[in-house]
């Protein structure tokens, strides 16, 4: 017969920690209705399972994934000869697998735990449980999932709760330092926001030793952007953990020169190399505190940094939620691009025109590259397009219409009071593009004394797309005949016409969109969202106050002349 006993790897690899909740072995062991005893091996609450798997392999190596309460009965353990050294062999393969803890069970096949295996595991540190006949192997797999549960559950609990008391922390007078204060106490631990050149700016909960400040700090920079914005590039030697995070992330070294030929200088200045990418967030442990930063979202070089006794399930949630809410305080009220807009909104307020307000628009949002003259960097000449925008299922929320303004490259986005369409404003030089879920009217580019009418254009667009079931549709660019008349003479001209109907705007918006669908009553119901008949009765009451015959060609496209100018 063939020898089964197993053989021990050479140098095994660490197993990976299972991403489910950890379970502590005592809480089985304390479970009456199982009636587990501990034989040998480690105890205490660090000792923990993340399932429970059975098997009577006699090596279970290749079926293990690493964290498992391994049950078996001993159907292919030995006899013998040899049981010791099977049973040495057998528990270095389970250890080598990541297995967390060895259960066997008393009967059918043994009366006992062999001595050797109660040996083996002792001399390899991996916890031994004995399963009394009374127990099945299913009964202690259903209550490691049990308690896995319950450990969901609580971790779950924990997180929301300390969302809900950030959350209201950020509220406060004093938002940095009450978050701060708030997620220290949520981590039993201490939480530091660095400034942009590495700095503390606020601190919250008890100070830890100064080594341990000193490589939280250094951790800190391991994160936060190589160069901040309004910062000119430099070319500093990296920290030693900056460069382990590179290496980590397989970036490609440049400017080798290949095999068998000397590096060449090249002619001139050496190009700037862009800075290394930094993670967004890196743990360390010094002295046994357990350390965490997170750079913040804001992209100024603020970084968050926590340091605790002990990283429990849930933490870097909270740490993650601390983090957002820190972005979005230290974000772009902070910055340039904030404070134009802040600006803007101020003088708008204070009666300025808009023509005087636009050079801020254009050197706030970091679009047009503004020059302070309103002109922008060339690419839109200081012109801006409006876009309407309606998603295709749900009601636009403020983060909703905030991702769209991200996906369309602009920071100035408003949420009608209908709460039904998204309005921004776009750099001309950006031509929109659809985007998946939302319906979009563009106007023409239009410059700050044009953005009402830009408006209304976008509005008509928006209005056709829905109608027509296009994702995008664009203000028509061509003047056509329309061109060859003077903007005053075809506006005088339209008021006169549209006279009868200035006193009932909804029937102008209803023949306008009725003409420019060629006369589509369902197409145009769906487009102002009403009934099909309202807009039969709309029609034909527009038709009647203007006295005109809207089946006569000549009689619409006059009349669609002077909508257009309306």
């Amino acid at each position: 017969m063939a020898d089964a006993r197993p053989t021990a790897p050479a140098a095994p690899a660490a197993a990976p920690v299972p991403p489910t909740p950890p379970v502590p072995l005592s809480a089985l062991l304390a479970r009456d209705d199982l009636a587990l005893r501990q034989l040998a091996g480690p105890t205490g609450p660090d000792v923990v399972v993340h399932w429970a798997h059975t098997s009577e392999m006699a090596d279970p190596f290749p079926y293990l994934l690493g964290g498992e309460l391994l049950l078996t009965a001993g159907v292919q353990f030995p006899d013998a000869p040899s049981p010791d050294t099977f049973f040495d062999s057998y528990v270095a393969r389970v250890v080598a697998a990541g297995g967390a803890a060895l259960g066997f069970g008393l009967a059918p096949v043994h009366d006992s735990v062999p001595d050797a295996l109660v040996t083996a595991c002792a001399a390899h540190g991996l916890p031994l449980l004995e399963v009394p006949p009374g127990t099945t192997f299913s009964g202690v797999a259903r209550a490691v999932w049990q308690l896995m549960a319950q450990a969901r559950l609580a971790e779950l609990r924990r997180v929301t709760e300390a969302q809900q008391s950030l959350a209201a922390a950020a509220a406060h007078a004093d938002p940095v330092p009450s978050v701060l204060r708030r997620l220290a106490q949520r981590l039993g631990g201490h939480a530091v926001l660095y400034g942009p050149d590495g700095t503390g700016i606020a601190a919250a909960g008890r100070s830890p030793a100064p080594a341990v400040t000193e490589a939280l700090r250094n951790l800190a920079a391991v994160v936060r952007p190589a160069t901040p914005p309004g910062q000119a590039p430099s070319a500093p030697a990296p920290p030693a953990q900056a460069l382990s995070a590179q290496a980590q992330t397989g970036q490609a070294q440049t400017g080798q020169a290949p095999p068998g030929k000397a590096p060449t200088a090249p002619a001139g200045p050496a190009p700037a190399r862009p800075a290394p990418a930094r993670p967004a967030s890196a743990t360390d442990t010094a002295d046994g505190v357990q350390l965490s930063a997170y750079a913040l979202g804001s992209g100024e070089g603020f970084v968050l940094g926590v340091a605790a006794g002990r990283r429990e399930g849930g933490d870097h949630t909270i740490a993650s939620v601390g983090a957002v809410l820190l972005s979005l305080l230290t974000g772009e009220h902070h910055s340039g691009a904030g404070a134009a807009r802040s600006s803007a909104l101020v003088r708008l307020l204070l009666g300025a025109a808009p023509e005087e307000v636009a050079p801020l628009l254009d050197t706030g949002d970091g679009t047009s590259g503004g020059t302070g003259d309103g002109t922008g960097d060339g690419t839109g000449g200081g012109e801006r397009i409006v876009v309407h925008a309606r998603p295709d299922r749900q009601t636009p929320d403020a983060v909703a219409a905030a991702a769209l303004g991200t996906a369309l490259g602009t920071p100035l986005v408003d949420l009608d009071p209908d709460g039904m369409v998204v309005r921004l404003l776009v750099p001309a030089g950006r031509e929109p593009a659809p985007v998946p879920g939302w319906t979009l009217g563009v106007s023409a580019p239009a410059g700050p004394g044009g953005w009402p009418a830009a408006d209304a254009q976008a509005a008509r667009a928006l209005a056709r797309a829905r109608a027509t079931r296009v994702p995008l549709v664009r203000h028509g660019a061509r003047t056509g005949l329309s061109g060859l008349v003077p903007e005053t003479a075809a506006r005088a001209h339209a008021q006169a016409l549209l006279a009868p109907l200035a006193a009932q705007p909804a029937l102008t918006d209803t023949l306008r969109t009725w003409l420019s669908l060629h006369g589509s009553w369902d197409r145009t119901a769906v487009a102002l969202g009403v009934h099909r008949n309202t807009v039969r009765q709309r029609v034909a009451r527009g038709a009647l106050l203007l006295g005109a015959d809207l089946d006569d060609p000549d009689v619409r496209m006059e009349l669609w002349f002077a909508l257009r100018h309306s």
